[in-house]
């Protein structure tokens, strides 16, 4: 970790972020439009490469209305096949960067009834269905304890700032639980029946590895889903990648300009 903040470091002038985002599927143009600094994932030491569609791999640097602000453009996830603490290592870095506020946003499949394409859902909390955890192995103490609490992941008080913002904008906002699956082949309608029965909203292939070690480094955590489908896909709809980018093309007006208003209040 002191090699890749030292990387960071020099090509950033010492930028100091304090807000952290996470951007995913066909949300990452915002960092497009804000950018100061970008450094390409395969330049930064022990960072892996995005592979995924839709996902530029890099981390770009901005000072966003007074606030700085790290954003990782494009995850990495379990199911490309690398280790659950590798995909996770940027939360780490962010955290030795000097964030106190990481933001995670992806693109997810609805499984409450009521929700729509397009729709943004903020998480309340999650269910790790991923068969692994990301704290499994050695504890570093300098970031964190060996057991962390994990009974407000989602800080209660972002959830309500992120709410208000998006009431002052007058957006609809959905809230429910995130389901994680490992990926990446999509969901059967049993599973999806499944889900709904546990008390899921929403599911996706991300998100709580990077939830999990957030809130173990302390960060002060808000989730934000971007539904790519209604429910209705587990009646027989064909579902793919590019159905999720256009979904997520759909939202991103609003997505932009309820993150930017968060990050004004935050």
């Amino acid at each position: 970790m002191e090699d890749t903040v030292k990387f960071i470091n020099e090509k950033t002038n010492n930028f100091k972020p304090e807000i952290g985002i996470i951007l995913g599927s066909g949300l990452g143009e915002f960092a497009d439009e804000y950018c100061d600094y970008a450094i390409s994932y395969n330049e930064i030491p022990n960072f892996i490469k995005s592979t995924v569609k839709g996902h530029k791999g890099r981390l770009v640097f901005a000072e966003i209305n007074g606030k700085n602000v790290v954003m990782m453009q494009g995850r990495n996830h379990f199911y490309e096949g690398h280790d659950i603490s590798e995909i996770t290592y940027p939360v780490k870095i962010m955290k030795k960067l000097g964030v106190k506020t990481l933001i995670l946003t992806n693109a997810a499949g609805a499984v409450n009834e009521s929700f729509h394409p397009a729709d943004l859902m903020i998480i309340t909390d999650h269910i790790n269905n991923m068969g692994t955890n990301p704290l499994i192995g050695a504890n570093d103490d300098s970031l964190g304890e060996r057991f962390p609490d994990m009974s407000e992941v989602y800080k209660k008080s972002l959830i309500n700032l992120a709410e208000k913002c998006a009431q002052k904008l007058g957006i609809d906002i959905q809230k429910g639980i995130y389901w994680a699956n490992s990926g990446p082949s999509y969901e059967t309608p049993s599973e999806i029946n499944m889900m709904r029965m546990l008390g899921a909203d929403a599911v996706g292939m991300s998100t709580v590895p990077e939830a999990i070690v957030g809130n173990y480094c302390g960060l002060n955590i808000l989730g934000i889903s971007c539904i790519t489908n209604s429910s209705s896909s587990s009646s027989g709809d064909k579902l793919s990648h590019e159905d999720v980018i256009v979904a997520a093309n759909k939202a991103k007006t609003k997505f932009k300009s309820l993150i930017l208003e968060i990050i004004n209040n935050v």
